[in-house]
């Protein structure tokens, strides 16, 4: 019998690997950082967990995967949309959550969660890079700044401006524009997050507003973004600490539901019956669920203004 189960969110541009115990217990994951789609990237991310966990691949007895390239990993057991992993990720991580806003690297997805995780809705744009990692990417670049700056930049904003385009390459045009019409770097990134906001309160309000509300996906630790979707819904924001890792770990405790699944003998003797076995057939989505597909540790983020020195009193916390 194998000791430890593993999820892998093989992602757009980033590849994130979590390893459980049988228990449950995290005891590794890891972010890559990667270029689209890649298999190096992942092979990392994989290679770097198990490094971390003092284990091999042939000590894993379940592994699955989930993320754009979910199909593409022959040591996958199985393979669960990013819906169904980030819902049950989000809510491991946030127990009381009951709204898992997700922003990724080429797509961002609004899901509305029950109390195990199960997804009753959900409404996703994944038809263009409107309001994702993509998005700021592509403006960090015209902007001559890096990416991981944009947020602390934006929330030293002191004019409202706006962004009328959510399309990036129409956007950048917009953002080039007002720069050359004398408006400031953190004015403007200010104007390009509240965009983000209102294209996520579109999905928000296709799936309906309710809390409390995660939020995750690398966009997660983009201040300016936590600060503007929280200002739009008006109520607090729930950020994980390790916001990427949600579909990584969801897919980890679908991988554990079915090793202790088939195995349950076996491990409630291992473990000397410490383990409750009680065990609920996998499903993806409670009865009524109706998806809909857009067109075009563990604190909550206080409701404060829009300041760079808010932000890091706020760190210690998140």
């Amino acid at each position: 019998m194998k000791h430890f189960v593993m999820g892998i969110d093989f992602g757009s541009t980033t590849a994130k690997t979590v390893i459980l115990d049988l228990q449950g217990k995290v005891v590794a994951s890891n972010v890559a950082h990667m270029g689209a789609v890649s298999g190096e990237g992942v092979k990392s991310s994989i290679d770097g967990a198990l490094e971390e966990a003092g284990i091999t691949q042939a000590d894993v007895g379940r592994t699955v995967s989930t993320g754009y390239g979910r199909r593409m990993l022959d040591i996958a057991d199985k393979n669960y949309t990013e819906i169904t992993c980030h819902a049950r990720g989000a809510v491991a991580m946030v127990p009381d959550a009951r709204l898992v806003i997700d922003i990724g690297g080429q797509d961002s997805k609004v899901i509305a969660v029950d109390a195990n995780g199960l997804v009753a809705q959900f409404a996703m744009n994944d038809r263009c890079a409107a309001g994702t990692g993509k998005f700021l990417e592509v403006l960090a670049r015209a902007m001559q700044i890096e990416l991981q700056d944009m947020g602390g930049i934006a929330l030293e904003a002191k004019e409202e401006l706006k962004i009328s385009s959510m399309c990036a390459t129409f956007a950048e045009t917009e953002v080039i524009s007002l720069l050359a019409e004398g408006n400031t770097k953190p004015n403007v990134l200010g104007a390009v997050h509240a965009a983000i906001a209102n294209r996520t309160m579109g999905l928000v309000g296709r799936v309906g507003k309710k809390g409390p509300v995660v939020m995750t996906g690398g966009v997660a630790k983009n201040p300016a973004a936590v600060h503007h979707i929280q200002k739009a819904l008006g109520m607090p924001i729930f950020l994980p600490k390790a916001p990427q890792t949600a579909g990584a770990l969801g897919a980890a405790l679908l991988a554990l539901d079915d090793y202790r699944a088939e195995n349950k003998d076996e491990i409630a003797l291992a473990l000397d019956g410490r383990l409750d076995l009680q065990m609920d057939e996998a499903q993806h989505c409670v009865p009524g669920c109706k998806g809909v597909l857009a067109e075009a540790e563990v604190a909550a983020v206080p409701m404060v203004p829009a300041t760079g020195s808010s932000w890091k009193r706020l760190q210690s916390h998140i």
